[in-house]
């Protein structure tokens, strides 16, 4: 039996089946044991395959996205955030705006939850099947600038065609030059009512030429980004400062 077991063994890696191999010895004695059938036994290994395979790629979205760190909605204070906020959370948290391909606008001042609603909600994406991508408007910014230095424009945005859902965190916080603020409308215009967008930032829409510093540019991007968008309201008190009182009351 043991040359039979390493020479299944060899067939499974070869072929790329994930969770077959492991205990496999296993349950083969434990088929012989219960007299089950050539199709019950099969049944039962590529089932436990399958399992594994959906859980290192649900795992693998996960560490693809790049999250700078894990955030999870079921951890969000609700009180804590703006009446928006609130009223749109249960909406939100159903990812149906990533299968309609709507965009995400949350805006408000510092501290109060949007990087931690977004990233909440990419990974609850990546738990559902979708493809999801994470990165600061100005390292995504670099990434254009490199691309294009690179001539590999048209193949980075290629790439980021199969991302379902893209976090755009932080925008506003520094301002672009004109060929940064060209490449990311450009960027985010392919995506517009294709694909899904989620962007933090904490400044109005009346301030973004303040970031982009072209008046017209500025009038199209946000008229793009907002059609058919959820935008949310996120202004109110510091969360992280609501959070950090908590913890202090609970540990003095």
């Amino acid at each position: 039996m043991k040359e039979k077991i390493a020479e299944i063994k060899k067939y499974i890696s070869e072929l790329k089946i994930p969770g077959i191999n492991q205990g496999l010895k296993m349950k083969i004695e434990e088929a012989y044991k219960l007299d089950k059938s050539y199709e019950d036994f099969l049944l039962d290994i590529f089932a436990e395959a399958y399992v594994v395979r959906k859980e290192n790629g649900r795992k693998n979205r996960i560490r693809n996205a790049r999250f700078p760190y894990k955030k999870y909605l079921d951890e969000l204070k609700l009180e804590y955030l703006s009446e928006d906020g609130r009223k749109r959370f249960k909406e939100l948290k159903t990812l149906n705006f990533i299968a309609e391909g709507r965009n995400v606008i949350l805006a408000g001042n510092p501290g109060t939850g949007k990087t931690h609603m977004a990233i909440g909600l990419g990974i609850d994406a990546c738990n559902m099947g979708y493809k999801v991508y994470f990165a600061t408007v100005p390292s995504l910014i670099n990434e254009l600038k490199e691309s294009k230095s690179d001539k590999k424009l048209y193949t980075f945005e290629k790439r980021f065609e199969k991302y379902d859902l893209i976090i755009a965190d932080e925008l506003g916080y520094i301002s672009f030059d004109k060929e940064g603020s060209e490449l990311l409308f450009t960027f985010l215009s392919l995506r517009a009512e294709r694909k899904s967008t989620i962007i933090t930032t904490n400044l109005s829409f009346d301030r973004w030429n303040e970031v982009f510093n072209d008046a017209v540019l500025t009038a199209a991007l946000i008229d793009r980004l907002t059609h058919k968008s959820y935008v949310i309201n996120m202004n109110g008190n510091s969360y992280r400062m609501k959070e950090t009182k908590d913890w202090l009351e609970e540990n003095h």
